[in-house]
């Protein structure tokens, strides 16, 4: 899995997590630490842009939820697996997420998403400076 960080401006500041190739048990936590520095460094919105990304698995989606956490500054669940995953649920009522967007995701991501329920919570977006405006 590749992943680059870059700034984008609009009404405010974006990070902008670009994420290649898989998203799978053997990368998430890649991408959760990215995420990870990137808050730590004083980013509130982040937007995912996964026009790169080839494939996810239940773990790439426990890795979106746990960005999603972190821009809220929740805790981070542990090393659960699955039963992270189904502790999304528990945020159903909390809507669209307002800090962490996504941009591009192929086909066959966007299928998962939407078989999970994911589009419940995250926005897609196909054009780069629409996205950031949305923040």
């Amino acid at each position: 899995m590749e992943i680059t960080t870059s700034q984008a401006q609009g009404r405010v500041p974006v990070s902008v997590i670009r994420v290649g190739g898989q998203l799978d048990s053997q990368t998430y936590q890649t991408l959760i630490t990215k995420a990870d520095e990137v808050v730590d460094a004083g980013a509130k919105n982040i937007l995912l842009d996964l026009g790169g990304l080839t494939y996810i698995s239940s773990a790439g989606l426990i890795a979106l939820h746990t960005i999603a956490l972190l821009t809220r500054g929740e805790s981070l669940p542990g090393s659960e697996g699955w039963s992270s995953l189904k502790k999304m649920d528990n945020t159903r009522d909390g809507g669209m997420q307002k800090h962490v967007k996504l941009l591009n995701p192929q086909p066959d991501v966007m299928g998962v998403l939407d078989m999970v329920g994911y589009l419940a919570f995250f926005e897609v977006f196909t054009d780069l400076q629409k996205a950031v405006d949305s923040f």
